[in-house]
């Protein structure tokens, strides 16, 4: 099965994708958040104790799934291959870029999308910045940008980081080791083995078709090919429907319940890191959950950087706050990045120009 060989079966793999996220929202899912892979990682690191924000702590199936789903996939396809050695910790940097600036912007390029589809236009601003650190990265990879070419690996290596989500999902069933939100975002979710199961129907087709946010403008920009962008198309065109069909189409920039800001720099800086970071890892936060579950141990520094990222920019007061209504004045609070927000921006950005023009294909020659 390859879904990659043309547009029609891409475009199918972007429909199946939206129709997994658009179920789980109406089951259950944070409203415009349906699959956010920022949000679930942080999400998962609060039940495991990473950080003590209570109102974003469950272990969140749908990360274990998309994992697992890869794994799965690339094992029956003969596509499970062991990897690793490409400048670990560099790509752990990069990962805890993704995360932060995911959650200043609040929500990965995937959730992008989502609120985009909902008419949410602090998304449509914030693409605009993820567009220019796409191509900020491209640039740099016209420049001779690289990290180093990976090698194999013992084949066990390569499947430990879907044995230790295996394991997470374990203790999230059978025990009450886990935290586990009772209010807020963390608290709203579908039926856990709907989530586990759009999780791993996502991770399938999103391994078979090279699904990418960042790969898919980066591949224009490098090389004029659009067959990535028909994925994200169709995805938006599916989440689009669901959204106008149920009523959760609301085009303004302030809309209590969304979980998002108005402060129009930062959602572009905030993106504008993570399209950057993303070239450099060789992939957004998405791709990189399907690379380590196919073997890719590089990808699965990337994401245990996520989860430190993630813990972070809550432990330190990184995170932005999202609009919201007071439930007793009726006013309108608007949502904010913090000062400490802020700052982070800035120093990944200024961290990933460092990365980006300081490791050349050419060293070591």
């Amino acid at each position: 099965m390859n879904l990659s060989d043309s547009k029609k079966k891409l475009a199918l793999a972007g429909a199946v994708c939206g129709l997994v996220a658009a179920c789980l929202a109406w089951f259950g899912n944070p409203a415009n958040m349906a699959f956010c892979i920022a949000c679930f990682i942080r999400d998962t690191a609060g039940a495991l104790g990473l950080h003590s924000t209570e109102t974003v702590q469950y272990a969140r199936p749908e990360i274990i799934g998309l994992v697992s789903g890869a794994f799965l996939i690339s094992v029956s396809t003969k596509e499970y291959c062991s990897m690793s050695g490409s400048s670990p910790m560099t790509r752990f940097v990069l990962g805890m870029i993704l995360a932060i600036g995911s959650l200043v912007f609040l929500g990965c390029p995937l959730r992008m999308i989502i609120r985009m589809s909902a008419g949410d236009l602090n998304a449509w601003v914030a693409l605009i910045g993820f567009i220019l650190g796409v191509g900020t990265g491209a640039f740099a990879l016209k420049k001779g940008f690289s990290l180093g070419r990976a090698h194999m690996a013992n084949r066990m290596s390569g499947g430990v980081l879907t044995a230790v989500m295996i394991g997470i999902l374990v203790l999230a069933l059978a025990t009450t080791l886990l935290k586990s939100s009772e209010s807020g975002p963390g608290s709203m979710h579908a039926p856990v083995l709907m989530s586990l199961a759009g999780g791993l129907l996502f991770g399938v087709f999103a391994q078979k078709s090279r699904m990418c946010f960042a790969g898919s403008i980066r591949d224009v920009i490098l090389m004029r090919n659009f067959d990535l962008l028909t994925i994200i198309g169709s995805f938006f065109v599916v989440m689009l429907i669901f959204n106008v069909a149920t009523g959760r189409f609301v085009p303004a920039f302030d809309t209590p319940g969304v979980i998002a800001h108005s402060e129009h720099l930062w959602n572009i800086l905030g993106m504008y890191a993570v399209g950057f970071a993303a070239v450099l890892a060789g992939g957004c936060p998405l791709r990189q959950l399907i690379l380590a579950g196919q073997g890719s141990s590089d990808s699965a520094v990337t994401v245990l950087g996520m989860f430190i990222g993630a813990a972070l920019a809550h432990n330190l007061g990184l995170a932005a706050s999202a609009t919201a209504l007071n439930a007793e004045t009726q006013e309108i609070t608007a949502g904010s990045v913090p000062v400490n927000g802020k700052a982070a921006v800035i120093i990944c950005i200024i961290v990933c120009f460092v990365i980006a023009f300081s490791n050349k294909r050419n060293e070591g020659k």
